[in-house]
């Protein structure tokens, strides 16, 4: 189900101040009460993420922690396709220590363009082994949005920070993730050790297996069609929670609309999956998602769409570790 809030009693509720967020009334005066929320996938776009963590009480006009003790997750993929991701890395960083002394939490997962923003910075254009042809980190880099800004502001300790985010964590019964896949088993069949097999691939100089990663992490809609429901089953009693929050595959692109059109996340796969990701890099929203999710009332639901589930990928919006003979390895855009 995707939410717009268009007018009526949430326009009302917001015009007296208290903002609706994803059509969820948000009270930033609410004293006592620790909030969770979730951010997709930035791509390089750090001031309408501002804009739209000050929206939501998290932040002052100049990006400054002002959540208190709440907590904020980010989904991954600050990098590419827009024009600051380092900045974008740099806040998040900041918001982290801000958040800490305050009482607060802001954490990260890592997304596929960090991978490939890593792997290109380490291993650049040398090539990967492969039966599928030539492939290396800096031709995926350049097909998939890479910025030479962003490679020239990484710094040591931009990579240390990154090398040690884990790629899946379960936040009270929301297990979040940025990819819709279940190609996390190749690394685990727990949080633990799917996050400590992540890591110990990034601290290591084997580029068959930071490939698998950048490749494994770009698969994508696992949790659509008929067999969907049972995927994100399958997650969820292995890793825990009771719903799958990710990021990675635009809304707009599974239901069919304009990003501009897309107010809220997509809830689906029988109610256990909440896609967020609104296409910021192609003129969506940035999502700032309440958790535990709850929908919208229906007074501040302008409409509702389920009947997507078999959408077909675009095939000129790709996003692939280039291997085109892997039909699995190419992608709608994250």
């Amino acid at each position: 189900m995707i939410s717009q809030v268009t007018g009526g009693a949430g326009a009302a509720r917001a015009a007296r101040g208290s903002p609706i967020v994803n059509g969820v009334e948000h009270d930033p005066a609410e004293a006592g009460v620790a909030r969770t929320y979730v951010v997709g996938d930035v791509h390089g776009h750090r001031d309408e993420l501002v804009e739209a963590l000050h929206a939501t009480g998290l932040v002052d006009r100049a990006g400054g922690w002002t959540g208190g003790t709440d907590h904020l997750w980010f989904l991954g993929d600050f990098v590419d396709r827009g024009p600051d991701g380092i900045g974008v890395i740099d806040l998040v960083m900041r918001l982290g220590r801000e958040a800490a002394e305050a009482g607060g939490q802001v954490e990260a997962l890592l997304g596929n363009h960090e991978v490939l923003l890593l792997g290109m910075h380490r291993f650049g254009g040398t090539e990967v082994p492969s039966d599928f042809g030539p492939r290396s980190f800096a031709r995926s880099w350049e097909m998939n949005g890479g910025l030479l800004s962003d490679q020239e502001g990484l710094t040591d300790e931009h990579v240390d920070w990154l090398t040690t985010r884990p790629v899946v964590a379960l936040v009270g019964d929301d297990l979040l993730m940025h990819s819709d896949t279940t190609e996390y088993f190749y690394w685990g069949d727990d949080v633990d050790s799917v996050n400590d097999g992540v890591r110990e691939v990034l601290h290591s100089d084997d580029i068959v297996e930071w490939w698998e990663l950048w490749r494994r992490m770009t698969t994508r809609y696992a949790f659509r069609g008929p067999d969907g429901e049972r995927a994100v089953d399958e997650c969820l009693a292995a890793f825990g929670g009771t719903m799958v929050i990710h990021g990675h595959s635009v809304i707009a692109d599974q239901v069919g609309l304009p990003p501009a059109l897309i107010e809220g996340p997509y809830h689906y796969a029988g109610g256990k999956a909440l896609g967020v990701d609104a296409g910021l890099f192609v003129g969506g929203p940035c999502l700032v998602v309440p958790l535990p999710w709850q929908p919208p009332t229906p007074e501040d639901t302008s409409w509702a769409d389920e009947d997507d589930e078999d959408e077909d990928p675009s095939p000129e919006d790709t996003d692939t570790p280039g291997e085109p003979d892997t039909p699995d390895d190419t992608t709608k855009p994250d």
